[in-house]
């Protein structure tokens, strides 16, 4: 295999720090690089913010509190997010092209809402049961349903006759999706579920590979619990991450930045938070499942730059990543299209 031959191609200062950036030229195809090229703050103008954003966003702090903390436009934050939430669904890929694949499952979907409650929808979480690892995860629009007032139900007969319904089999789907990343190539895989009627169909696609464990939602959700480890990550989410807390002024007005949010949490949680709280020594779920041996920091996750052309994504994920996910009420979203920045 021939060597990749490049040469040094003179240097730059940086305007932000004044750092000093070494600059290359390729000796095949004569194009120019620099070392800033293989980095997270490529194309960024205050690279500097990137892990504390991080930190930040996956302890409870909203956009907006984050903006003034640090003293910049709230603005920046969506950005910022948006490019972290991009980097860390390539981070999650990488690093699960390298895992033991899961041989029991714990799947159940975290209902929350985007722009008003009138768009409610899951975010559909597959995690390795006793290991607490976040394998997997996608989101499926929603009907509202529930106990409304009298002029509320006119109104969600308004906006579905303006927007259109959720698909009624979203969650079906999005299930299917599910099963199909984490169960393909494998043998008996364990799946524990609650007694949603939608997970049934796609379950039956994988009779006899899958073994499907019903835990009724009346059961004590202690961690004798067959969901525990589903259960623990919803309550660690809604209290980590501001626009999942009950009750909130900070709820995410589209979905897409949500998915954005929760594939940094997942990370974090994955790779960064100890399993027990409070335990201080206590493993994460990457070394719990044998795929590290220390606990990863921020400026781990963010030493490289990932390239989305390096990495098959599931298709959810491919959605995610370029930002094509709508929320229906609102109108000339912003998409991902940019080609410097990736």
């Amino acid at each position: 295999m021939n060597q990749w031959r490049y040469k040094e191609f003179g240097s730059y200062y940086r305007s932000t720090d004044n750092r000093r950036v070494q600059r290359y030229q390729c000796l095949s195809c004569k194009r120019t690089f620099s070392t800033q090229t293989f980095s997270t703050t490529y194309w960024q103008k205050l690279p500097d913010m990137d892990e504390q954003i991080f930190l930040k966003t996956v302890n409870g702090m909203a956009n907006r509190q984050i903006a003034r903390d640090l003293e910049i436009d709230p603005v920046t934050v969506d950005h910022k997010l948006a490019r972290l939430g991009r980097h860390c669904l390539l981070f999650l890929t990488q690093m699960l092209e390298h895992a033991k694949p899961a041989n029991e499952i714990v799947y159940d979907g975290l209902e929350t809402f985007e722009f008003s409650q009138f768009f409610p929808y899951h975010h559909n979480l597959a995690i390795e049961k006793n290991t607490d690892f976040v394998l997997f995860f996608n989101d499926s629009e929603l009907r509202r349903k529930g106990v409304m007032t009298k002029a509320q139900k006119p109104r969600r007969a308004e906006l579905e006759e303006l927007l259109g319904k959720p698909d009624p089999k979203a969650i079906r789907k999005s299930t299917e999706e599910m099963l199909d990343v984490t169960i393909q190539g494998q043998g008996k895989v364990i799946l524990y579920t609650d007694e949603h009627k939608q997970y049934i169909n796609p379950i039956r696609k994988y009779q006899g590979q899958v073994i499907h464990e019903v835990t009724s939602s009346k059961d004590c959700r202690d961690h004798n619990n067959n969901l525990w480890e589903i259960n623990l990550f919803d309550m660690l989410l809604r209290h980590s991450s501001k626009n999942h807390t009950r009750e909130t002024i900070a709820f995410s007005k589209r979905r897409q930045a949500a998915s954005e949010r929760l594939a940094i949490f997942a990370v974090y949680r994955n790779f960064l938070l100890g399993r027990r709280q409070k335990n201080r020594w206590s493993p994460t779920p990457a070394m719990a499942r044998g795929l590290l041996d220390r606990k990863l920091s921020v400026s781990d996750v963010l030493e490289g730059r990932l390239f989305v052309r390096h990495f098959v994504l599931p298709v959810s994920w491919d959605e995610y990543y370029w930002r094509r996910v709508s929320t229906r009420i609102i109108k000339n979203e912003r998409c991902h299209n940019l080609v410097y920045a990736e």
